[in-house]
């Protein structure tokens, strides 16, 4: 695969972060990278690329990645990180149903054994990963022997961690018998395997964005306050020099459906009939023949990789189209696209959906999003979105935690991956559809975007009830009653039905929190607070000139009919009860317990008639997609609703 291969989505990365304090040293670590190059006689553009796919440079404090590696060159430990961590499966609530279909209910005793199945393959996995696990997952001692440094400090100390990336790829590079070469083009092959790849495919295109970004540059502050840049420099690397590694080529399955530029494996979910009426872990379908595919959905697997794939191979679990892996960006594909995955426990959404579980914890800030994850994510999605005609906005690109509980009694057990420190704003980027304003102040609506690196609302449940999260970058905003923070969060009625709807800092509390990319009708300005239609109420956040959590935006907004009081909002777009055949079973319209006053306005995503897709057998022979009135989606909180078209009226925004 050529290096060119990788340029698809490649855009100059010109980022900010948090200053430094005038007093302290903001260059220290591009210092180190500097006299880590040249103490071992590694081209420092490579060691600041590598460094820049595994963890954007950030050091996450000394805390170990989901694949059990540290600091900003990722040197894996994986036997001492699987031993401070315990994965736990991201559908393993007995209670929770990802389907999200009460015409099909999962059965009591399926429930608990699925449950089960899930804690089994979990805690088997959290004991053997580290025994089992490639010599790519040990690094971290093998830096350790080359350098000298102890182990402790090369976790937790970034120019040492620098230090023990550089032995690692000048030890690669000496074996592989490359030469000790000042030429980044003559380091491919070392490059290619720092990763840890298993294939050749997943090494090339590691080392292919390691080039790129080469190419295009790049400068930004870290988590912790330093200033690096790596100059954009024209390098032709010698591609060939991969077949040095030995690794096996995968091929590509026929039934994969990925772009070029990535590399992609089929791991097929099991369609399986489990006894009394029960199966698993998905239906078949026929899209886009039978539905409009409208949304990406993205999750994180709260599993580490190797738990990930088990459980989707497990016939009585749940099932997603891909995963991508932390490490390199691996992908596996394990629905055909035209299927119908059970992941986003919302039936109307499971249906029109692609799922995309992306290797990580949610509630730990430095589990790591990697760049590596985030660059073969991006390039699927956009091959996704050409396929099926999806636009890139927040609308269609949504978080698990964005979609709606299809029925009141839903809502508050919906799922909150991929959270607060997934990079929203940076992830358009890679797509090619940045977060920028496209209207001015008299526009109506805005657009969350805040500066990621240095937005750190505090949270907390990161590590128990009541433990705060480290300070983090994030894409959020906390949104409040009135215009300070000092005032009471806006409340949640659904989420919270037991609490009155109080809403409180919680990581996994998405009732008062609007994030990267969503939009939202203005209610009002004071000062540097801006106010915005949210759940029936306005909400404020701080959104200073200098500054800025947002940006202003235009579009279609709905309000109420004239002479309505309230507009019903919905967790699904079902049919109307006339538009069933005989033989379909009736699904209940129930609006959800949101009151929103008909004069307060909402932005809309998309349009579309009311669909149910019924898919209660085995046999798809059976299935049917019924279809009636026209419903609008709207951005009703941080999850999407739904509003039916003869309820509203459909306007534009601003003046």
């Amino acid at each position: 695969m050529a290096a060119s291969a990788a340029a698809a989505v490649a855009l100059p990365l010109l980022l900010t972060g948090p200053p430094a304090a005038a007093d302290s040293d903001d260059t220290a670590l591009q210092s180190a990278f500097a006299e880590a190059a040249d103490r071992y006689d590694v081209p420092e553009s490579v060691l600041l690329g590598v460094a820049y796919l595994e963890s954007r440079w950030d050091g996450h404090h000394g805390a170990a990645s989901v694949s059990g590696g540290y600091g900003p060159m990722h040197l894996t430990d994986a036997a001492t990180a699987l031993a401070e961590s315990a994965g736990h499966g991201h559908h393993t609530d007995g209670a929770e149903d990802p389907r999200g279909d009460d015409s099909r209910p999962v059965p009591a005793a399926a429930a608990g054994a699925r449950a089960e199945t899930a804690t089994a393959i979990t805690a088997a996995a959290v004991a053997e990963q580290a025994a089992v696990r490639a010599p790519a997952a040990r690094t971290l001692p093998r830096a350790a022997d080359l350098t000298g440094i102890p182990a402790d400090e090369l976790r937790t100390s970034e120019a040492a961690n620098v230090a023990g990336g550089a032995a690692l790829l000048a030890q690669a590079q000496r074996e592989l018998g490359g030469p000790p070469s000042d030429d980044p083009a003559d380091w491919y092959a070392a490059v290619a395997g720092y990763a840890g790849a298993e294939t050749r495919e997943a090494a090339q295109v590691f080392a292919d964005d390691v080039y790129d970004l080469i190419a295009t540059g790049a400068t930004r502050v870290t988590d912790s306050g330093q200033r690096v840049t790596l100059a954009p420099a024209d390098i032709t690397p010698d591609t060939a020099t991969v077949d040095a590694l030995g690794l096996p080529s995968q091929g590509r399955d026929p039934e994969v459906e990925c772009p070029r530029s990535v590399a992609c494996d089929w791991i097929p979910a099991p369609y399986q009939e489990l006894g009394d009426g029960d199966y698993g872990n998905h239906d078949l379908a026929d899209r886009p023949n039978s539905q409009d595919v409208d949304y990406i959905v993205i999750h994180d697997t709260e599993a580490t990789w190797e738990t990930t794939l088990d459980l989707v191979q497990d016939p009585t679990y749940v099932s997603w189209h891909y995963s991508l892996r932390s490490s390199d960006g691996q992908i596996a594909q394990h629905l055909r696209t035209r299927d119908v995955g059970w992941h986003a426990g919302n039936w109307y959404v499971n249906a029109k959906s692609i799922g995309l579980e992306h290797e990580g914890f949610l509630t730990d800030p430095d589990a790591w999003y990697t760049e590596a994850m985030y660059r073969t994510s991006a390039r699927l999605v956009r091959y996704l979105a050409r396929e099926y005609d999806i636009p890139l906005d927040r609308h269609h690109i949504v978080g698990h935690d964005n979609v709606q509980g299809p029925t009141n009694a839903n809502v508050s057990g919906m799922h909150t991956d991929p959270g607060p420190y997934w990079d929203w704003s940076h992830y358009f980027d890679l797509l090619g559809a940045p977060l920028h304003a496209t209207a001015g102040p008299r526009g109506g609506l805005v657009t969350i975007a805040p500066d990621y690196d240095t937005n750190t609302p505090s949270y907390v449940n990161c590590g128990g009830t009541g433990t705060p999260c480290e300070p983090h970058g994030s894409g959020a905003v906390r949104l409040y009653t009135a215009p300070s923070p000092d005032a009471p969060l806006v409340r949640d009625i659904a989420t919270h039905p037991g609490s009155g709807g109080a809403s409180s800092t919680g990581v996994n509390d998405v009732g008062a929190r609007a994030s990267a990319g969503q939009t939202f009708a203005v209610a009002d300005r004071e000062g540097d607070w801006t106010a915005i239609w949210y759940l029936g109420q306005k909400a404020w956040f701080h959104n200073p000139a200098d500054a800025p959590t947002a940006v202003n935006s235009r579009g279609p907004v709905v309000t109420g009919r004239p002479g309505a009081t309230t507009i019903p909002v919905y967790g699904r777009a079902y049919p109307e009860a006339t538009a069933y055949p005989a033989d379909v079973p009736v699904q209940s319209v129930v609006p959800l317990a949101y009151e929103i006053p008909a004069d307060q306005e909402y932005a809309v995503g998309l349009r579309t008639d009311s669909e149910y897709y019924r898919a209660v057998t085995f046999d798809p022979a059976d299935h049917q997609v019924v279809r009636g009135e026209e419903y609008y989606q709207i951005q009703l909180g941080h999850r999407i609703g739904f509003v039916r078209a003869a309820d509203v009226r459909l306007g534009w925004s601003g003046h």
